[in-house]
């Protein structure tokens, strides 16, 4: 890849980065809004938030997964190592790092990590 190729991925993984920052933050606040209604809830209603808190701080640890994993393709970017696979060392098609640009396994690699747990 060349340098201008270089910048564009590295322009591309901020982006993310930042669309998914302000989605996890968003999360967070209305989380937290559901926790500090100043008025006591009926049980229902107390029940329903703590499920919907639950399921917004799922939600968010999916953010801060995807947050993880775009930070080290920004990192295998500063060392010359991105679109390499992790486990063959061959390769990623650049079809895949086109539709997912923080791939860290080649299709064949990743197929036998989920099937085999490797």
């Amino acid at each position: 890849m060349d340098k201008n190729e270089l910048k564009v991925i590295k322009e591309s993984l901020l982006k993310m980065r930042q669309e998914v920052m302000v989605e996890v933050q968003g999360k967070y606040a209305a989380s937290r809004e559901m926790g500090d209604e100043g008025n006591l809830p009926d049980l229902a209603d107390a029940s329903s938030n703590a499920y919907h808190r639950e399921l917004l701080l799922n939600l968010s640890e999916t953010q801060h997964q995807k947050m993880r994993d775009i930070d080290a393709a920004l990192a295998r970017l500063a060392q010359g190592e991105y679109g390499i696979c992790a486990h063959c060392g061959e390769d990623i098609s650049p079809r895949r790092m086109e539709v997912r640009p923080f791939s860290r396994y080649c299709i064949d690699c990743k197929t036998d990590i989920e099937k085999f747990g490797q």
